[in-house]
């Protein structure tokens, strides 16, 4: 384009977070879930992929598929924040950006070409919407992404800040048992927002096949049902 970039994605998501309330606020808080890049026609092409199963981890970069906006705001509230102190919208990982792109760092499990012609690879840790557009996908560097001396700005502040799950055994039961260490993972990683710490109120969180209802009091997350 003349005056911009054209950009379509070359990939999409499949992944059990079917709502974007409960999906960790970071890529790798749930490392036990596993997610599915299905590569679109155009770019289903083994080629393309030669040599990423010698990496661990990759990069991706998507679109924040359900935060368009045609105007945008230079400060945003951080959930972990409380929801009210406004920090600059490039110093925050706010979907609410001029150029809606997310950015996540997951573990490469494998890569599959399946009979139906699929491309895929299979990865732990996303933090993103079921469908959401991968737009690229680039290896992680160990030695040139990770920077020991970094420091992290408020958002340290709640690094550790985790939930204890209380998962009644026969509710647990119900959910699959490949996806029930990433379930866990995903609600010790506190879905509410910051301001929200109502005792009383019961919580719904779409996950996979499943509606799962919770409350929290404390730091105790209780599930109520399946």
């Amino acid at each position: 384009m003349k005056n911009g970039l054209f950009i379509r994605p070359v990939a999409y998501i499949r992944s059990d977070y079917k709502e974007k309330f409960g999906i960790p606020r970071q890529s790798g808080r749930a490392p036990s879930v596993q997610a599915e890049i299905i590569f679109t026609k155009e770019f289903s092409n083994p080629e393309a992929l030669r040599g990423i199963e010698g990496f661990s981890h990759i990069w991706l970069l998507f679109d924040f598929s359900l935060a368009h906006r045609e105007n945008w705001s230079p400060t945003v509230r951080p959930p972990r924040l409380g929801g009210n102190t406004r920090v600059g919208v490039f110093a925050s990982r706010s979907p609410f950006r001029p150029n809606p792109i997310g950015l996540s760092c997951v573990q490469l499990l494998r890569t599959e070409k399946r009979k139906n012609g699929e491309l895929a690879l299979i990865v732990c840790g996303a933090d993103l919407l079921n469908g959401t557009p991968i737009l690229d996908i680039k290896p992680y560097l160990p030695f040139a992404d990770c920077i020991k001396d970094a420091t992290g700005g408020y958002a340290t502040e709640h690094e550790h800040d985790v939930l204890q799950v209380n998962f009644p055994q026969e509710l647990l039961a119900k959910i699959p048992q490949e996806k029930q260490a990433g379930l866990i993972e995903s609600l010790s990683d506190d879905p509410r927002p910051s301001y929200q710490e109502d005792n009383s109120r019961v919580y719904g969180m779409a996950f996979a096949d499943f509606e799962i209802k919770f409350s929290v009091n404390g730091i105790f997350l209780t599930v109520l049902s399946v």
